[in-house]
Parts: structure tokens; C-alpha cells; sequence
């Protein structure tokens, strides 16, 4: 028998060397803490076996990583932030409930989690005991991220995680903000920024998850300072437990931004997530979660508001493995000049499935002739006693409404801004968080101008 050996393209050679770089980079700092060592070499023999993507892969079709490709990344330093700068990206519900990540390290004298109850854990990793991280990293092991690259890439480069572990039966009446700041700098950084959640049986949480930048300027405009954020958060919802999961994306208009979010429900469980992108050169977030018991509840709730040259790209997907499954889905975009929004969505509902509800729904407001949509809803169902609905919009702003607004005193611009709010309040007006939602409403009223 003769033996087929497979010879590698210099696409591919070229892709591989691409990405051992950035592994170089991701493990340029030593680890000793035994449990992250272990994960950091796991995740780097994974690597081994993987490639970056390119617009050949199905899931990257529309998703050019070409300037990606051609940047020299190196590891982030940790930079010494003042507290008046970072200031600005604070919530004043959770002003005790905080932790803040600067370039991926823990920043001690920006974080404040006075008002949690005692038995609530609220900290980065190498400040936990030993007995603590070995039950955490329990939970690492339920979900594998060993066939996304940039996921892989992330727990290769293992330094340090952000931890919010929340007891059985304790409800936490404040918001936890779990902020992750990036300082602009001339030289391209990559930074890698890693979050668990833990929410044991019968608790409560809101949890904010906030991605910004500190430059000099207004941080969605291009300053030809570009840096990679490469960002994974794994979510363990326990049995009956209600947890609710504000997500927002403001890193600058030169980066990049990979986002993974994995979530696992138990039984008779509620999450809820609130998903809003604005900053980015180019983002990408892979959304998945697993149903892990029966009367599990899941709201997914987007919005994209894309400028420029802009591109966002979510893919989520949805696997319901048990009967009495809820999920509702939402993703809006409004896209503008150059920029394009991609949009797959996959539900998964199989025969063990039964009895599921399942809506999905992508709509898009588009503010420019030359902006591009690309959406891909997708219900794969066997079984045979459900409920369930799936579909995509591609819409401007209708002269009616507007001549209508006009009509009633509103000049043009004022006029075009009201339907703008409203197409996005439907999602922001959901938010449990005032001084958020202020916030974004005027981030996105500055951008479509």
C-alpha cells in the first residue's frame, strides 16, 4: 500500500506561521500557577493542529482577516493606569461590584468588590486558593474549546482569569461590572482577556461585561494604532438559577476584536443576554449554548451599529438537548457607509427535544447603498412536536415615516435620528442598567450622523 502524504499549500504554510507567531507572542510570559500551565500546554498541542481561517471556510466566508494577517502582534505590557482616565468607563450602579482588567492584568487599584456578599467570590484567579482554582477548573473541562482557533489561542496564552462565582441560593441584589480596558500604544499589542462565570443552583446575577479603549480621542475613530483583543468567557448557569448578561464591545476603530462566549443552563434555568457592538475595525463573536436539562429558558438580544469601514460578524448557535426548552433571539444591525454586518444563526432542535419554543430573528437597518448585510437564520429540527420560527429583514429608513416626523415640525435630521432610536431601543430599552443605556444611546446617536 502506498502511503498519501497530504503536502501543505504556501497559503496554508504561510497561515501556519502566521499563527505560530501569534502563539509565540500569546506564551511570551511564564505562568506558575500549576492548574494554568496545564491548560496553557493542553490548549497549545491543540493549536498544533489547527490554522488560521480564511475566506475559504464556510464560517469565514465573508470575514476577509487580511489586515489581520499582516500585522506583527507582540504581547501586551501592563501599562499603569490612573484612576481618573479609566473613570469614564465606570457604572454607577455597580461602584462596589468591579473588577478591571488593564491589558489583560488584574488592576487592583481600579477594582472595588466591597458591596458583595461575603460568600460571593468576585477576583482574578492567582488570588484564589489552591482548593478553589481546582474546582473551577472543573468547569473548564465541560465545555472544549479546542476547534476555534482564537479560543485555543486565548488558553494558550493563559495569565490570569477573571472570576465570578456565585454560591447556591445567594441572590446579588447589585450588577457585577467585569471591565477589560486596552491602552492604545503605537506598538500592535494582543490581548487576551478571560472570564468564567459560575452561578450555582438557585442564584441570582446581573453581570455587565464591558470591552473599552484608552487613546486620545473619541476611541470608534481609526488612530492607526491598531491591537488584537482576543477574548473567551464560559458561562455555567446551574440548576434553576437566573442570570442576566449585559455584553458591550467599544475597542477602538484600529483594533481587532475576537470574542468566544460559551454557556451551559441546567434545569429550569433563565439566562439572558444582551449582546451590543460599536467599536472594532473588525469584530467577530462565536456564540454558543448547550442545554444541559429540561426547562431551560434563553433570550439572545443583539445590537450592531456599524460606520466606516466596519465589519461584525456573529455567529450563535443554540443546542437544545432536552424537552420544555425556551430560546427567543433578536439580533439587530444598523450599518452605515462602507461596513458590513454578517449574521448565522443556528438552533439545534433534536428528537430528544420535544415540546421546544424556539424564535429567531435577524433585522437589519441599513443607512447607506454601499453598507452590505449578509444573514443566515437556521432551524435544524427533528423533532416533531415543536414550535418554532425563524427570519431575516433588510430595510432603510421609509421616506413616509420620515416626510411624516417632517410634517410634524422635526427637521431631516432630527427626523432620522428618532427612527434610529427607536429601531435600536427595542434592545437597549431592555437593558437593567440606566446609566448604560444612557451611555449607549449616545454613542450610537453620535455615530450616525
Amino acid at each position: 500500500m502506498t502511503a498519501i502524504v497530504l503536502k501543505k499549500t504556501p497559503h496554508q504554510t504561510e497561515l501556519d506561521r502566521q499563527l505560530g507567531a501569534l502563539q509565540a507572542q500569546a506564551q511570551a510570559n511564564t505562568v506558575t500557577n500549576r492548574i494554568l500551565a496545564q491548560k496553557r500546554q493542553q490548549a497549545g498541542q491543540a493549536l498544533g493542529e489547527l490554522r488560521l481561517p480564511n475566506k475559504r471556510d464556510e464560517e469565514w466566508q465573508f470575514t476577509d482577516l487580511s489586515d489581520f494577517k499582516q500585522i506583527a502582534f507582540t504581547a501586551a505590557p501592563p501599562p499603569q493606569l490612573d484612576r481618573q482616565r479609566a473613570e469614564t468607563f465606570f457604572l454607577s450602579e455597580a461602584v462596589q461590584s468591579r473588577l478591571v482588567f488593564v491589558n489583560g492584568v488584574f488592576a487592583e487599584n481600579l477594582s472595588d468588590v466591597g458591596a458583595l456578599p461575603n460568600r460571593v467570590i468576585c477576583d482574578h484567579w492567582v488570588n484564589l486558593s489552591l482548593t478553589q482554582q481546582e474546582t473551577l477548573a472543573t468547569y473548564w473541562e465541560q465545555q472544549s474549546d479546542q476547534q476555534d482557533v482564537f479560543a485555543a489561542l486565548n488558553t494558550s496564552g493563559l495569565q490570569d482569569v477573571a472570576v465570578v462565582w456565585i454560591p447556591a441560593d445567594v441572590t446579588v441584589d447589585v450588577p457585577i461590572h467585569c471591565l477589560f480596558l486596552s491602552v492604545v500604544d503605537p506598538t500592535p499589542a494582543l490581548i487576551q482577556p478571560r472570564l468564567l462565570v459560575v452561578a450555582e443552583a438557585n442564584s441570582r446575577l446581573t453581570l455587565v461585561e464591558s470591552y473599552g479603549a484608552i487613546a486620545s480621542n473619541c476611541t470608534d475613530r481609526p488612530q492607526q494604532q491598531p491591537y488584537c483583543n482576543n477574548t473567551v468567557s464560559e458561562i455555567y448557569v446551574g440548576d434553576n438559577a437566573h442570570v442576566t448578561h449585559v455584553r458591550n464591545q467599544r475597542d477602538s476603530g484600529d483594533s481587532f476584536h475576537f470574542a468566544t462566549t460559551a454557556i451551559a443552563q441546567g434545569r429550569d434555568s433563565y439566562y439572558r443576554l444582551f449582546d451590543i457592538n460599536l467599536g472594532a475595525k473588525l469584530s467577530r463573536h462565536t456564540l454558543s449554548m448547550i442545554q444541559c436539562g429540561e426547562h431551560t429558558e434563553t433570550h439572545f438580544f443583539a445590537l450592531t451599529n456599524l460606520v466606516g469601514r466596519q465589519t461584525s460578524d456573529t455567529h450563535s448557535s443554540i443546542d437544545l438537548r432536552y424537552p420544555h426548552g425556551t430560546t427567543n433571539q433578536l439580533h439587530k444591525c444598523i450599518v452605515d457607509d462602507y461596513a458590513q454586518a454578517i449574521f448565522s444563526g443556528k438552533v439545534l432542535v433534536p428528537q430528544a427535544a420535544q415540546l421546544t419554543y424556539a424564535c429567531q430573528l435577524n433585522r437589519n437597518l441599513v443607512l447607506s447603498s454601499k453598507a452590505r448585510i449578509n444573514t443566515k437564520p437556521e432551524l435544524q429540527i427533528t423533532a416533531d412536536n415543536v414550535k418554532c420560527s425563524h427570519g431575516a429583514t433588510i430595510s432603510q429608513l421609509e421616506a413616509d415615516e420620515v416626510f411624516y416626523l417632517r410634517s410634524r415640525g422635526l427637521n431631516d435630521y432630527d427626523a432620522r435620528h428618532l427612527l434610529i432610536d427607536a429601531f435600536a431601543g427595542e434592545i437597549l430599552d431592555q437593558i437593567p442598567l440606566a446609566s448604560l443605556q444612557h451611555r449607549l444611546r449616545q454613542c450610537i446617536a453620535c455615530r450616525t450622523i
